[in-house]
Order: structure tokens, then sequence, then C-alpha cells
């Protein structure tokens, strides 16, 4: 299966002019969040990554909210673990709803996109008091092209075309600039 063409299907491959969550500009945003009408399609996608994680010894998949929910609900399904997630609360993410892990147990984290990493890093924070593992990160997409220096198991690597808002040649071009992200725009934010 094509992840890419997958995500064409259902339309979670945009592209035009997008602000990222980083505040930079791109030509292409990807919005996994369509790839979720089709459950067929996301139990597939789920099953994949599953699949590539089966090297990775784990007990637990948690996913940060809201966007990751359902992958990692259906990446642990497909490989049989239990299913947790992370959510704000007054800007940071937080295991609650009386979920809770042991230290020492092994994790994946599953996103659906990742960009720039920094919702990884707030779960892996919201984590750490628990003393477990983080055996893996596993994703749909990696736009990061392996420069977090995190293990991340990824279904699809874009090295993404990004620009410089001072710079951004779709900018000069009068071309509608779009934020489909999830997360608010927070001005001067420590992105990594």
């Amino acid at each position: 299966m094509n992840v890419l063409e997958v995500l064409e299907q259902a339309q979670g491959l945009l592209h035009g002019h997008f602000c990222l969550t980083s505040g930079l500009h791109s030509d292409t945003y990807f919005q996994c969040a369509k790839l979720y009408q089709y459950p067929d399609l996301t139990e597939k996608i789920g099953s994949i990554l599953a699949q590539k994680l089966a090297a990775t010894e784990f007990d637990t998949v948690v996913s940060p909210a809201i966007g990751a929910v359902i992958m990692g609900y259906e990446t642990a399904k497909q490989a049989g673990k239990r299913n947790l997630f992370v959510e704000r609360k007054d800007g940071k993410m937080e295991l609650r709803r009386g979920y809770t892990l042991e230290r020492g147990e092994r994790v994946v984290i599953v996103e659906d996109v990742i960009t720039t990493a920094r919702t990884i890093y707030e779960t892996i924070e919201a984590l750490e008091p628990f003393g477990v593992e983080v055996a893996a990160i596993g994703c749909i997409v990696d736009r990061t092209c392996g420069k977090t220096g995190l293990n991340i198991v990824s279904l699809l690597q874009i090295d993404p075309v990004t620009y410089d808002p001072a710079d951004c040649p779709l900018c000069a071009q009068g071309v509608p600039l779009v934020k489909p992200g999830s997360r608010a725009e927070t001005k001067g934010a420590n992105v990594r």
C-alpha cells in the first residue's frame, strides 16, 4: 500500500500555502484527520504502522490528543497493546482520566504527523513522572527527516519545502495563507 496515495485519496495531503505550527510556510500540508473519515483506510494504515513497530518491545501506546488519538487507538488495536492518550490542560499535556502507567513500562508514542516534534517532546514530558521507557515514536508522516534525534518509526518520511515568512515566494505571489492545524498559533513559542 502506498501511504502517500492513500492520503491523497482521503484528501489528507493538501497543496497550497500553509502556515505550519513552527510558524514557517510550506506549499504542502498533511491533514491526517481527513484519513479518519474512512475506517477501512485508517485500519490499514494502523496495521502497517503496527507491523513496522513489531520489532520494538513495548506494552502500551500513548498518543497526544486530539489529532493522534484515532491513529494511536488503531495502531494499539492492530498490535494487541493497551492504548492511552495525553491531553492538554491549561496548555500543558497531561495523562488524565484515571489513566496510569507503571514504572519501567515500555511505551510507544504514536502521532499522525511530526513536523517539529514539539508535541512529542510535550508528551514525553507528561510521561516522565511515571518513570516509563519511551521505546519508540511511531507516526504516519515524519517531516523532520531524522533531525530530531528521536527513534521515529514512520510510514512516510518527507523533507518539507518550508519558507521563512519574511522570504516566502508564496507570500510574494499573493497566494492566500491558510493555517489548518489544530494548535493555536503561539507567537515566539520555543519550537523544537
